[in-house]
């Protein structure tokens, strides 16, 4: 079992940040529209606590993000100006977006704040040297300010310039956001209030290995969703249809469950399935026992007998874990698994955890956010978490005193 569970990192709380010029490494990676405008600013509103503490406090703040894969060239439609914008919009306060973030205008622009003003850096990976780790250009970065501040968990399990690089340079500590994501993996997966449950779904159990393995022991609860299940099913000997399984990790699946049996672990597979020729809009989709799924159809969802044991295996827990989604939530035919999980979680009476990525989109999509403990802003680095990995970009931050 992997047990990498954090030490207790300084935060900006922990640290005069008092009229300093604070660079702050936030996650802006935000989903765009095919127009180009924000489709959802939760990352943004996000970060709000922790460039509204600075500002408070007369900090000059330098803000500094990646958005998607501009594979190391200027993209127009990948500038930050739209996240300066809505950010702007957000804080009641003007927010300057520069065109590039390291060289002679970026420090013009920085020697030129007062206190209390807020400024965005362009794109990061409009520079291959960010992906790279590379030192010369941390260094640049690590130029403009006095502190630095991670408040990127989203991207905190990435060795890149902006996460771990500038960290060399300048005192380094956490934002109130990362603060809190470290606070809420760390609390379940050192002292859960029990029973712990955590549910695991998505395409791939090879995405998902190493979260298991590290959760097993740690559960009261296991519950097993989404097109891995395919995998666990052959891992039975069961009939999966056209479904995708991994034949490569069939003989880690049959580990993860006589780990379970050997611990007492209640392990709870989908008993029913909903199955389609395809997993698209206005596919035609029907109900079938997990063992009985037709040879020329594929595992969308699971079925509504699955969802009501689940809900009911659920309701008695006191701290909940969800990571990866029961089906393909995206298209309607294949929501409701998904959405009855969230909605269970929503009524829960205890800790519930979301991981991040894609079950955190769907939580938000079915309008239940607000009713979970913690949603993760970072898919990625939940993962890592989860899995007992240590996150670079936390590592590099300087500990706080143990009380």
């Amino acid at each position: 079992m992997q047990n990498v569970i954090p030490r207790r990192k300084k935060t900006i709380r922990d640290i005069d940040v008092r009229g300093k010029r604070v660079l702050v490494r936030a996650d802006f990676n935000v989903p765009l529209n095919d127009d180009g405008s924000i489709a959802d600013d939760t990352r943004i509103r996000a970060s709000l606590p922790t460039i509204r503490y600075l500002c408070e406090r007369d900090a000059r703040v330098i803000l500094c993000s990646h958005l998607d894969r501009p594979q190391g060239v200027v993209v127009e439609r990948l500038r930050l100006t739209l996240v300066a914008n809505r950010l702007s919009m957000l804080l009641g306060r003007p927010v300057l977006a520069l065109q590039d973030c390291i060289g002679p205008e970026v420090e013009s622009a920085v020697a030129g704040m007062s206190g209390g003003d807020v400024l965005l850096l362009e794109n990061l990976r409009f520079h291959p040297e960010e992906r790279a780790n590379d030192p010369a250009f941390a260094e640049q970065l690590a130029s403009l300010a006095e502190i630095y501040v991670n408040d990127a968990f989203g991207a905190s399990h990435r060795v890149h310039a902006s996460i771990v690089g500038v960290s060399e340079h300048l005192p380094a500590v956490a934002g109130l956001l990362l603060a809190k994501e470290l606070d809420a993996f760390t609390r379940i997966l050192k002292d859960p209030d029990r029973p712990f449950a955590a549910v695991i779904g998505g395409a791939k159990v090879s995405d998902k290995l190493g979260v298991l393995e590290n959760i097993v022991p740690r559960v009261d609860l296991l519950l097993i969703g989404g097109g891995m299940a395919a995998t666990f099913f052959a891992s039975r000997g069961y009939g999966t249809g056209a479904s995708t399984v991994e034949n490569d990790r069939l003989d880690d699946v049959r580990g993860i469950s006589a780990k379970a049996a050997e611990l007492g672990v209640r392990l709870l597979l989908p008993g029913d399935v909903v199955v389609a020729e395809r997993l698209d809009a206005g596919a035609r989709a029907r109900v079938v026992p997990a063992t009985a799924i037709p040879d020329d159809l594929v595992i969308a969802d699971i079925g509504p007998g699955t969802a009501s044991e689940f809900g009911q295996a659920l309701a008695g827990c006191r701290t909940v874990v969800w990571n990866g989604p029961m089906g393909v939530f995206e298209v309607p035919e294949f929501a409701e698994g998904t959405r009855r999980v969230a909605a269970t979680l929503a009524n829960l009476h205890g800790t519930t955890v979301i991981g991040g990525g894609s079950t955190a989109d769907a939580v938000t999509r079915f309008g239940l956010a607000d009713e979970m403990t913690h949603v993760s802003t970072g898919g990625g680095a939940a993962l890592t978490m989860l899995a007992g990995k240590p996150l670079p970009g936390v590592e590099a931050l300087e500990e706080a005193e143990e009380p």
